[in-house]
């Protein structure tokens, strides 16, 4: 495939991963990491690529539900005060792409399978009043996605928010609302920390980010305007599942 052909090829799917993600307060890092590894390119390129878009969807989404008065400093801090530097040391930890792969696979399949039980939990929490997340629970599952964010160049909130919403710490804006939080400041973290082994970046960047640009926005928009959460959730455990098992059979 031309290589003008194959860079529009990911951009058009990396905006349509944005737009999916972003209405449930996710970057897209799992969709990203899929779509790269599927076009074949290896973990020097993955982790960093991942990270960049993630930040600016993270970005987008973040300005939107604040703006819509979703965010809340006790919901959201306890997260991230273990989350981000265990997201940075994640972030200096490189794997070898035999080992790199099958552990995203794996990952993306514990994604994929949190992505579908969060859909009931969304419906059960739904219009419940929110209750602030326990301290010290919280500072365990932020240490715990962070690392697992920084080590896959994912941000984290796939696997953060179906945490929240079991244990009724948050409703489901509220939860969208903090996983673009700790998505955003992870990620960023965990860049930060890749830039120190991993330098390269791939020239069509600039064009990728514009795509999730757009997406991250649309999807954002339409999450705030309380578009149905469950069925897509129950899409992106879908397009998880296929992701993994892809990335686990390659």
């Amino acid at each position: 495939m031309d290589a003008t052909v194959h860079s529009t090829v990911l951009a058009i799917a990396f905006a349509v991963i944005a737009v999916l993600y972003a209405s449930v307060g996710q970057a897209g890092g799992t969709g990203y990491i899929a779509a790269i590894a599927l076009a074949g390119l290896g973990p020097d390129v993955i982790k960093p690529t991942a990270l960049s878009l993630n930040i600016l969807v993270a970005t987008i989404a973040v300005a939107r539900f604040a703006h819509a008065g979703y965010l809340t400093w006790r919901t959201c801090y306890p997260f991230a005060v273990l989350g981000v530097p265990f997201s940075a040391l994640g972030g200096a930890t490189n794997l070898p792409a035999s080992v790199y792969h099958p552990v995203v696979g794996a990952l993306l399949l514990i994604a994929a399978w949190q992505v579908f039980r969060s859909a009931e939990a969304a419906a059960r929490h739904d219009g419940n009043s929110p209750a602030s997340p326990p301290f010290l629970s919280a500072l365990a599952a932020g240490a715990l996605t962070g690392f697992v964010s920084g080590v896959t160049g994912v941000g984290g909130g796939i696997f953060l928010a179906p945490v929240i919403l079991a244990f009724g710490w948050a409703g489901p804006r509220q939860t969208a609302a903090v996983s673009a939080v700790f998505n955003l400041m992870n990620s960023a973290a965990a860049l930060a920390a890749t830039y120190a082994t991993i330098s390269a970046l791939p020239a069509e960047l600039p064009w990728w980010l514009l795509a999730v640009g757009c997406g991250g926005t649309v999807g954002s928009w339409l999450g705030l305007r309380h578009f149905p959460e469950t069925w897509l959730r129950y899409i992106l455990s879908a397009l998880l599942l296929v992701a993994g098992l892809r990335m686990l059979l390659a």
